[in-house]
């Protein structure tokens, strides 16, 4: 016979466990609520060419995680170039920008840094996703904002010469170890038609990103730079004007064609793989250009002829260099999340992922695969490079040093000023002495503002 206090004892009990069950079904029916309810979509604004080879693979990379996330929509932009550039000053200016973005070290994503835009992906990602990244990649000093507000891909030289070196074999010469050595062998090209170097100087930032930041490297260094963003040099000391002087000499010497300011980005790798030119000036990223498409199969440069034709160098000696061999680099570019996407929400959570699934071993060694960019991440391997991927992994290895790319060490409102004299001097429009008061104007402008 159960005695009352018994009798209250198994009440209780009871009372217990139907509470225990109802939590347990409430805690279920939540989480069941999550996977249904909990759906978000990611505004992206991609650096995309729809006619670089890679483009469809790049594509399904993108499908696969929408398709592995059917949550989370993907609301993507693909642009290039200055259509690029343009639409992202435009989300800034109305104040609204997409929750994910490529992004610059520098330079014009600046303004996304330096008014903290972006989240700080080192403390987003953690030190765990974080420590399988070149050191070079994550130092914040190479950023803007002084924070890891984009995860560069790669580590990124902006001065590569690639060397046609069937056009020289075809005409006797060889393979250039001074400044010199080009200028002799102009007029034997020039009498078969082919240009010397080859650039893409319609679009302005390509002389002062390519060569010009390379030039001015070998002339002064870092040091010298980050003096004259302090105002203790000038723009107008003989040392800087001496590499303006540099480039307005190569016009002259025809080395480089005054009509090269007529082609446009798109325009030059064709005309390089046509053997029209000895030398093509571009970034090392220029490579993705040629290799095979995995789509269509095809290549401007086959496999083949990447091995036997052609080679890539640092730009040859000067005369008068003061630093001999350093190439101009930075940080790559890559992806950056907006602030404006609420800390620990599901949408944060959701760009977070894509982060990581973008820069995942598996994403970068397709990347690789496909001449994109040869990934800042140390533990991607692959047995199926093609020769032009491989020797500019050999070209790494070979630069003797490094300064600065002066779009991602300047004020826009300084390399912007580059890059314009620099297509002056190109047209023979105004001189380099003139060409260095203005930089300098520019200078001392932005040196006001700071006080």
């Amino acid at each position: 016979m159960l005695t009352k206090k018994r009798i209250m004892a198994l009440i209780l009990a009871i009372g217990l466990l139907t509470v225990m069950l109802f939590a347990s079904g409430t805690k279920e029916v939540a989480k069941d609520n999550v996977k249904v309810e909990e759906k978000t979509t990611i505004t992206v604004l991609d650096y995309m060419d729809a006619t670089a080879p890679g483009y469809e693979e790049t594509q399904k990379i993108w499908q696969k995680f929408m398709d592995e996330n059917p949550n989370i929509t993907i609301v993507k932009e693909d642009l290039t170039n200055e259509a690029f550039h343009q639409k992202m000053a435009s989300y800034i200016a109305a104040g609204k920008i997409p929750d994910l973005m490529y992004m610059y070290p520098s330079g014009r994503s600046s303004i996304l840094q330096e008014n903290h835009m972006v989240k700080d992906l080192e403390v987003l990602l953690g030190d765990e996703f974080l420590k399988s990244f070149l050191p070079a990649a994550l130092n914040v000093e190479n950023q803007s904002g002084n924070y890891l507000a984009m995860l560069p891909q790669a580590v990124t030289y902006s001065s590569v010469v690639y060397v046609n070196t069937k056009v020289l074999r075809d005409n006797g010469l060889e393979i250039p170890t001074t400044y010199a050595d080009m200028v002799a062998m102009g007029p034997k090209l020039k009498a078969k038609g082919i240009q010397t170097v080859l650039m893409a100087n319609k679009d302005d930032w390509v002389m002062q990103s390519c060569l010009f930041s390379t030039v001015a490297g070998r002339f002064v260094n870092k040091e010298w730079i980050d003096k004259a963003k302090l105002g203790e040099v000038k723009f107008t000391d003989e040392e800087f004007v001496s590499a303006l002087r540099f480039v307005d000499k190569m016009y002259k010497d025809d080395v480089l064609s005054r009509k090269t300011i007529q082609l446009s980005y798109g325009e030059v790798p064709g005309l390089f793989a046509s053997g029209k030119a000895a030398f093509l000036i571009d970034g090392d990223w220029r490579q993705n250009a040629f290799v095979t498409d995995p789509a269509s199969k095809e290549a401007l440069i086959s496999p083949l002829s990447q091995q036997e034709d052609i080679a890539l160098i640092s730009f040859p000696a000067i005369e008068g260099e003061t630093y001999p061999g350093v190439v101009s680099s930075t940080s790559g570019c890559g992806y950056g999340i907006s602030t404006e996407v609420s800390d620990g929400s599901y949408k944060e959570s959701a760009c977070k992922k894509l982060v990581e699934y973008l820069y995942s071993v598996e994403v970068q060694k397709q990347f690789l695969e496909i001449g994109k960019y040869i990934t800042s991440r140390t533990d991607v391997k692959s047995d199926k490079l093609e020769p032009l991927t491989l020797k500019l992994i050999e070209f790494y290895k070979e630069v003797k040093g490094t300064c600065y790319v002066l779009d991602s060490a300047l004020d826009p409102s300084v390399y912007t000023v580059i890059n314009k004299v620099l297509q002056e001097i190109g047209i023979g429009s105004k001189t380099p002495e003139v060409a260095a008061l203005e930089i300098q104007k520019a200078m001392d402008i932005y040196l006001l503002s700071k006080k």
